[in-house]
């Protein structure tokens, strides 16, 4: 379950990497860079916290992973073509990485018997960890802070986790509802601009 997880949340934060260094028009460098800290950022910083060994760095497959990512999207031409991220591409691929990567991490903060807050903030910090690296460094402020319902989404679905964790239901079809249901919040509340309430 945590590998298919975190393999879709690889492949889908990987091009979500790429298509905001697109819009800032950054160089090949740039776009690789981008594009592997959005897909491995908050992971690796989720493992750091739990004390385990980066999961990018102990196979080649991740990385082999977002290469390819990288390389399909240049064959494409996505870079060539106006206004990316408001694309349903872009939300799509965006919000099933948010929600992979929620489930991943609040499954990793139960695996090291993590209480409720601890399981909330790993499920946070490895959904939007690697955003949030990225648009710093692009000197922007980071997405999760300017749109409401995204860190919420990822907060949600954490306590879904632990609610499964709770009631002894974790399973792959109880995950996989989860996920799709999570999917749907994070793009029903795009469209409709849902939001969080400003101080």
């Amino acid at each position: 379950m945590f590998e298919a997880a975190e393999y879709i949340g690889i492949i889908a934060f990987a091009m979500s990497g790429f298509f905001v260094a697109v819009r800032n028009k950054l160089d090949l460098l740039g776009v690789l860079i981008s594009t592997f800290l959005t897909a491995f950022g908050g992971g690796i910083a989720r493992d750091v916290i739990v004390g385990k060994t980066p999961y990018p760095f102990g196979s080649d497959l991740p990385s082999i992973m977002v290469i390819s990512v990288m390389v399909f999207m240049i064959l494409l031409r996505f870079h060539h073509r106006p206004s990316i991220e408001n694309k349903s591409l872009f939300i799509l691929s965006d919000s099933i990485g948010l929600v992979s990567f929620s489930i991943t991490g609040a499954l990793i903060a139960i695996e090291h018997h993590y209480n409720l807050t601890g399981i909330l903030a790993i499920s946070f910090i490895t959904a939007v960890g690697g955003g949030i690296a990225r648009d710093v460094i692009l000197n922007e402020v980071p997405f999760v802070f300017k749109t409401g319902f995204y860190g919420t989404v990822a907060l949600v679905i954490g306590l879904g986790v632990y609610g499964l964790h709770r009631f002894d239901m974790i399973a792959y079809h109880t995950l996989i509802i989860l996920f799709a249901a999570g999917v749907a919040l994070r793009t029903v509340a795009f469209y409709r601009k849902w939001s969080v309430p400003l101080v």
